[in-house]
């Protein structure tokens, strides 16, 4: 095979460099031919009043003449000279002298080199149509794999946290191995099945886990294989691919990020018609007259709302599984699957490290074990203890820390106080999640950060728990101005986050008394007011009302608990200008010496 694709473009080079000598032997031979004299017309009159021309040749308003003794020349003669003089012509016949007239079309050496020039040019032309039609230009080549069932390493055992998700898959893989069991009854085998949640939660993993799980075929691509610029190479491809599937018994076909392809139609733009063309193409492949008996269709995204709802109806993607994020005993499973992989201290207990990361992906769990990992070597441990993984959980939940970032004594002052403004009303709200951390390290793009863990997995939010927030929020402001008697910019992002939780109380939740159970606020315009957002502008005027009145009730709920506590404010400010960090026990143990409040 090598020397077959050797042999094919020794003969193309050899093809394109002789139409290049051709042309550059054309060149020369016309810029290598006779060159014949300019003169002026009377020096042709004079020579024949002489008698010394032997030869006049017409060649358009050009006259060529030759002399006896050999000599050529090349005049131009007025217009219609010629034709005008009617006694031009007999004149020459009576001195003898020999009389031609040359039409445009007779070939020179200019026209030949011309003629090789545009050879050459058709014949690459040639040769590139010939790559296109034939598949070898990269952008046009089939971006479909096949995965070697013996080489996939991923199976079921590998995957934890989507034990639902898991059986959905694991029936279609027993429907492949033994089709037989299901038939027998009537049961069909779903065509599609759709695979979906947020970044990170394992889609493509369970994917890979059907892979090394099947014993069928496993064809695999990613949606944005079928955009291209070239029209009609997305449907090709997409055709090329089930006509792959189709050669087999049973065959299953796993395409990535659908999105890319499977894009609602819609709108008059000329840009969407090749991808409208390739979703087409897609859409009676899965359900159309071609007979598609034991291919099974298995498809991952993270953006069901914008899927045409063609692709989404019963006899393409039947099933629709979510792949959500794990509660604290898949967090426990997928801890333990990637804590294989490194070195574990004995001590550790990774059922209580999943219950300090919730709301984490498997994604982001990978990579807290890995995190802890690195800091281990950094330490020079061999083993990875409890203390990694609560630096790898800071880094990952907090960012990274900035000790090289350089602030004035003011500055930690501020940021110190402003902290454990936070963290008492943090440590003192009954609604509020228990502290974890407070630091005045730079964290991210954060100069201090007061962290807290919720004791379980929440879904829901409580009324209660959002005001709690917003009083959390404004507990760094009050600090500044009660303690500092200042206002800093550093509460910008605290300002704006309690803003849009209380915009979401009213606008979402419907949380407000005054505007009822209602929505204002339309997807993807979180902010207008206007006809496109379906309010009036005096029900917007009233929601703005009640965003305000919830954010200073959270500012006076606030500065009330921090004015009944300043000692407890001081004695943490304080502490945390001398060790920078505190934990939740040495916060709780601050705000027992300090306050007769006890904390949550």
């Amino acid at each position: 095979m090598f020397f077959r694709k050797s042999s094919r473009r020794v003969f193309w080079l050899a093809a394109v460099l002789a139409l290049i000598l051709v042309a550059a032997l054309g060149v020369a031979r016309s810029r290598g031919g006779e060159r014949i004299a300019q003169v002026p017309f009377s020096d042709l009159l004079q020579q024949l009043d002489r008698g010394a021309v032997a030869e006049v040749v017409v060649d358009g308003d050009a006259l060529n003449f030759r002399l006896t003794d050999g000599r050529a020349y090349r005049t131009m003669a007025p217009a219609n000279y010629v034709t005008a003089n009617a006694a031009f012509v007999p004149e020459l016949a009576k001195k003898k002298v020999r009389f031609d007239v040359r039409t445009s079309s007779d070939q020179t050496a200019y026209s030949y080199g011309a003629l090789a020039l545009g050879l050459a040019f058709m014949g690459l032309i040639g040769f590139t149509l010939f790559r296109v039609t034939s598949g070898r230009i990269p952008a046009l080549e089939s971006k479909t794999r096949e995965a070697d069932a013996h080489a996939s390493t991923v199976t079921f055992d590998d995957v934890a946290g989507v034990d639902e998700a898991k059986e959905e898959v694991k029936e279609i893989v027993d429907f492949l191995r033994e089709p037989g069991r299901f038939s027998a009854i009537g049961g069909r085998i779903p065509k599609g099945v759709l695979l979906v949640g947020p970044p990170g939660t394992g889609k493509t993993l369970l994917a890979k886990s059907i892979a090394g799980e099947a014993k069928a075929p496993f064809l695999f691509a990613s949606g944005s294989d079928f955009v291209e610029m070239y029209a009609g190479v997305g449907a090709s491809r997409i055709r090329k691919l089930f006509r792959d599937a189709r050669r087999h018994p049973s065959c299953i076909i796993f395409v990535d990020e659908l999105d890319a392809v499977g894009r609602s139609r819609g709108g008059n733009s000329l840009s969407h018609e090749e991808r409208e063309q390739t979703l087409n193409q897609l859409l009676v492949e899965m359900d159309g007259f071609a007979p598609n008996q034991g291919v099974v269709v298995i498809a991952a995204t993270n953006r069901p709302d914008i899927l045409d709802p063609a692709l989404l109806r019963p006899g393409r993607f039947d099933r629709q599984v979510t792949v959500g994020a794990p509660d604290v005993k898949g967090r426990e499973q997928i801890l333990r699957i990637h804590a294989k992989r490194v070195a574990l201290d004995a001590e550790v207990n990774l059922r209580q490290i999943a219950r300090g990361t919730p709301g984490f992906s498997g994604a982001e769990l990978a990579n807290l074990v890995n995190e802890a990992a690195l800091f281990a070597v950094r330490c020079g441990r061999q083993i990875v203890t409890d203390v990694d993984f609560d630096r790898a959980r800071d880094k990952v939940l907090m960012g990274a820390e900035r000790k090289s970032l350089s602030m004035s004594e003011h500055e930690r002052i501020t940021c110190a106080y402003h902290e454990s403004g936070h963290a008492i009303v943090a440590a003192l709200l009954p609604h509020a999640d228990p502290l974890h951390k407070v630091t005045i390290i730079p964290r991210g793009r954060a100069l201090g950060v007061t962290m807290q863990l919720p004791e379980g997995d929440r879904h829901t939010h409580t009324r209660e728990f959002l005001e709690a927030q917003i009083a959390i929020l404004m507990g760094g402001r009050i600090a500044e101005e009660l303690f500092l008697r200042q206002m800093t910019s550093g509460a910008g992002n605290d300002i704006e986050r309690a803003t849009d939780i209380a915009r979401r109380m009213v606008c979402e939740f419907g949380m407000s008394a005054a505007l009822g159970p209602l929505a204002y606020r339309t997807p993807g315009n979180p902010w207008e007011t206007d006809k496109g957002a379906g309010i009036s502008e005096a029900t917007a005027h009233r929601v703005d009302e009640e965003v305000h009145d919830l954010v200073m009730r959270g500012y006076e709920t606030a500065r009330q608990m921090i004015a009944k506590n300043r000692a407890a404010v001081s004695a943490m400010a304080e502490e945390l200008l001398l060790v920078e960090s505190l934990d939740a026990e040495a916060i709780k143990a601050v705000i027992a010496k300090s306050s007769s409040v006890p904390s949550n």
